[in-house]
């Protein structure tokens, strides 16, 4: 990509911050049913008007379930670079420890679980030569421009913020690095938005008025000395022609469908849900009004109320007879309730078991509750084979930003180790391990089926090492010891 200038550069980013505003909506709206704020629909407006209030509260929440149960099966272990010699571990150390340093375990599970929900996540790397400066950017802040003949090859990256008067942009570009700010439009009052996640997600200035942000002593435009665009995106389950996928675009229609017939329910139960008793061929029960003396003056109709308070009525009239209507069957509402469920768990491939669904899942045994689960490995088996190559360019950056292009070079052949997607017991993957071990699997390999991760697993290395050498130094102890009692062991005794 040639060099731009200021102008251009001012071009692109208003280009690619009108794309990031169309796209706000759509991630609010999926992050607000993730979160349970889902708002009554498919309602007549009849029945809205009068109940709809009532509910508006209430949502079965079954988006979180759907992305929780991917979201706790990913986390990355390590980076593994070509080569079995000591000096390719050493590297992968030195990667692994800047994924460390910069808190990214946290920073990737949050990352992940917002982009099975959003479609996508981001991730910026920058640095000073020695270290580099890793944060996971939400999908809402950052865009980034591809090439338009090879959409593998990113022409420029824009990262937008807000503190509580400014708005705030950068454009990364291979060459440049260009900053701008603005004043915040519609700026909230702290009555209205109390906490500052919530101010930080509310209010943007307008397209095509920004002023160029001076920092310190930076040029401006700053070079960027890395030489590469430092944003990269991770997609969930991106298509070869068209966005990525959200895991709870098809739900939401059917968690709508859920909230209401929980709705509907509740409202039957209210007037329904008891036997109704019906006075038949009589006129309503009615008391005397009696004056001071105690002579009757009229008659007035017994309220419903003292009725079922009392519980208790004469009539004179000898036809009258007393009926009742049946309570209301309310299991018509959870039946279709629990159909919904188990179409939620056959689409987004998530075991019946995590929806608590009856559906397909009565006198189910061990190995059937583990065949469920194989859609949900699978799929994130798919996620895994998106992210790895997003995840190895980020590991590309971070040796830029430390200023290693040799190691660079090296990462873009290397290997993103995940944890196992299949759950197993102990048990079970205590007898897995020792039946390759048994089979010749050396103990590193097994070590990293087990998920431990690269620290911990040169320490287990060096406490096998200790306990050989403290079992060699007894065994030497012991000969010695031998030798010096004319052959006889003492400790034989």
């Amino acid at each position: 990509m040639a060099v731009i200038d200021a102008k251009e550069a001012l071009r692109l980013a208003n280009r690619m911050y009108v794309r990031l505003r169309f796209r706000r909506p759509e991630i609010d709206m999926f992050e607000q049913y993730y979160a349970g704020n889902q708002a009554l629909t498919f309602a007549t407006d009849e029945w809205l008007q009068e109940n709809g209030a009532r509910y508006a509260s209430f949502s079965d929440n079954w988006c979180a379930s759907v992305t929780n149960a991917e979201g706790e099966r990913v986390k990355v272990n390590g980076i593994k670079l070509r080569g079995n010699g000591g000096g390719a571990k050493k590297r992968a150390s030195a990667l692994w420890d800047q994924w460390s340093l910069n808190e990214l375990e946290a920073q990737s599970s949050q990352g992940f679980l917002t982009g099975f929900n959003a479609k996508r996540s981001y991730v910026l790397v920058w640095g000073d030569g020695e270290n580099a400066e890793v944060t996971w950017e939400h999908p809402s802040n950052c865009e980034i421009e591809y090439d338009w003949m090879n959409p593998r090859k990113r022409k420029a990256a824009l990262k937008t913020w807000v503190d509580e008067v400014n708005e705030y942009a950068t454009l990364y570009t291979a060459d440049h690095v260009f900053k701008w700010i603005r004043s915040r439009a519609g700026l909230p009052t702290l009555n209205q938005f109390p906490q500052s996640v919530q101010m930080e997600q509310f209010g943007v200035g307008q397209v095509g008025e920004w002023n160029q942000r001076l920092v310190g002593n930076e040029p401006w435009p700053l070079p960027n000395p890395m030489g590469v665009v430092p944003l990269v995106e991770i997609p969930n389950r991106p298509m070869l022609r068209g966005e990525p996928q959200s895991e709870i675009a098809g739900v939401i229609p059917k968690q709508d469908a859920i909230n209401l017939l929980w709705a509907y329910m509740m409202f039957a139960a209210d007037y329904a849900s008891m036997p109704a008793r019906v006075l038949l061929g009589a006129t309503p029960p009615m008391r005397r009004i009696l004056d001071s003396e105690g002579n009757q003056v009229g008659l007035e109709p017994v309220t419903m109320r003292e009725l079922n308070e009392t519980r208790f009525a004469t009539f004179s009239d000898p036809n009258a007879k007393i009926d009742q209507w049946d309570a209301a069957s309310l299991d018509v509402f959870t039946n279709v309730i629990d159909v919904l469920v188990g179409h939620i768990a056959s689409q987004t491939r998530t075991p019946p078991t995590y929806l608590v669904s009856k559906t397909g899942m009565s006198n189910v045994n061990a190995d059937g509750l583990k065949a469920s689960e194989i859609g949900l490995n699978k799929k994130v088996v798919e996620f895994q084979t998106f992210a790895t190559p997003a995840l190895r360019e980020v590991f590309r950056l971070i040796a830029l930003a430390k200023g290693d292009a040799k190691l660079a070079e090296e990462v873009r052949l290397s290997s993103i180790v995940w944890m196992n997607p299949e759950i197993r017991s102990e048990a079970q993957l205590a007898d897995a391990l020792l039946k390759k071990r048994q089979t010749g699997y050396p103990l590193e390999y097994l070590m990293e089926l087990d998920g431990v991760d690269p620290y911990d697993m040169q320490r287990i290395k060096d406490m096998i090492q200790a306990e050989g050498d403290q079992a060699m130094q007894a065994g030497v102890q012991a000969a010695v010891n031998a030798q010096m009692n004319g052959g006889q062991d003492v400790n034989a005794s």
